[in-house]
């Protein structure tokens, strides 16, 4: 089969690979039928994950067609259409138990990571049963590859961690797809503002869009200072959605007493915490692996469309133009990029 594979910081390819089979009776076979990049592949492919090795088949998003089913699986049987989630889960370990899914003993976040993943044309999925969710029918299978991850990372990383409630001012520094999927999903909880930082400017103009009340240009003045200018003494909620220090030092400087620091960002280096400065404020800092544990809900509400994830996609590909993908996805300010989608049997490249 065909995949994008990793070959080391900065290398990529799509190539020839053997396709996956069923190693486990617990395992299936999905013929991917749409996938996504996201921004922790990126990071992967900076260095950031030391963890993937080269040869890696990259990619834990997407939707696809059930090929083949081992013999334990109970929930799901060949042809059915299913929901990949971005993190395995065994349902029977400790901390599957807590529901807290990213650190499952046989699982978590293991696909284009430990173990090959979704950008290709076939992905072994283990603890099936566990780990994927039917498509719910009439609904637009592109946006459901939204919530294989950045829907339930922006959801309970930045919102729920955060603690969003009613009538809170929330900040989230960071515009891009993580941080578009957090506004969204913030709006379920009646926030009296949600200010958004960036520097791009179609992207803060897309979040004022989506629901945002005030945005912040982070190149047209101090951000802390545009930021903390729009509230009484500085935010209940800052959620961090880049990973970067200028990014995470924003939100130390502008989360008022008693506030919650939300870090969603992936770290590839490490940042300077303002302590001395904290520890007297009554903060609540968080930071997290998606446990996709709220992944049944968003299904809800994609359904009934409170929630539209389709206005995240920007763009579509036909999985042979995957490199040209990763071009666009990494270079998206340039691309006016959010999302991309590769799917089969499409052969425009052109914007959404």
């Amino acid at each position: 089969m065909k995949a994008l594979v990793y070959l080391g910081p900065g290398q990529i390819a799509w190539k020839t690979v053997p396709a996956p089979s069923l190693r486990q009776p617990t395992d299936v076979i999905v013929k991917i039928t749409s996938t996504t990049i996201c921004g922790t592949d990126l990071h992967i492919l900076k260095g950031d994950v030391p963890t993937v090795s080269s040869g890696r088949v990259l990619g834990h998003e997407g939707v696809g067609i059930i090929e083949e089913a081992g013999s334990a699986v109970r929930s799901f049987k060949k042809h059915d259409r299913v929901l990949i989630s971005c993190i395995t889960s065994c349902g029977k370990c400790e901390y599957c138990k807590k529901q807290m899914y990213a650190h499952c003993e046989d699982g978590g976040w293991v696909l284009g990571h430990l173990i090959d993943g979704t950008q290709a044309e076939y992905v072994r999925i283990p603890h099936a049963d566990n780990s994927l969710y039917h498509v719910p029918e009439g609904v637009d299978e592109e946006a459901l590859v939204m919530l294989s991850d950045i829907f339930p990372t922006g959801f309970e990383i930045g919102v729920l961690y955060g603690a969003v409630k009613p009538g809170d001012v929330v900040a989230i520094i960071g515009a891009g797809p993580i941080g578009m999927a957090t506004l969204l999903t913030a709006r379920f909880y009646s926030p009296s503002k949600i200010i958004v930082a960036d520097t791009d400017p179609a992207r803060l103009e897309l979040a004022r869009q989506f629901g945002a009340t005030h945005i912040v240009n982070t190149r047209e003045g101090n951000a802390v200072d545009l930021i903390l200018a729009q509230t009484q003494d500085g935010v209940d909620v800052a959620i961090e959605a880049v990973g970067v220090q200028q990014t995470f030092d924003i939100c130390q400087r502008i989360v008022r007493p008693g506030g919650h620091i939300a870090n969603i960002g992936v770290h590839g280096k490490g940042v300077d915490l303002a302590l001395q400065k904290l520890w007297s404020q009554n903060i609540t800092l968080t930071t997290g692996l998606v446990n996709t544990n709220t992944t049944p809900m968003l299904l809800r509400t994609v359904k009934s469309k409170t929630l539209a994830p389709e206005h995240l996609i920007t763009h579509r590909f036909d999985f042979k133009e995957i490199m040209r993908a990763y071009e666009v996805f990494g270079n998206a300010a340039q691309e006016n990029a959010l999302k991309v989608i590769i799917s089969h049997d499409r052969h425009d490249g052109r914007q959404a």
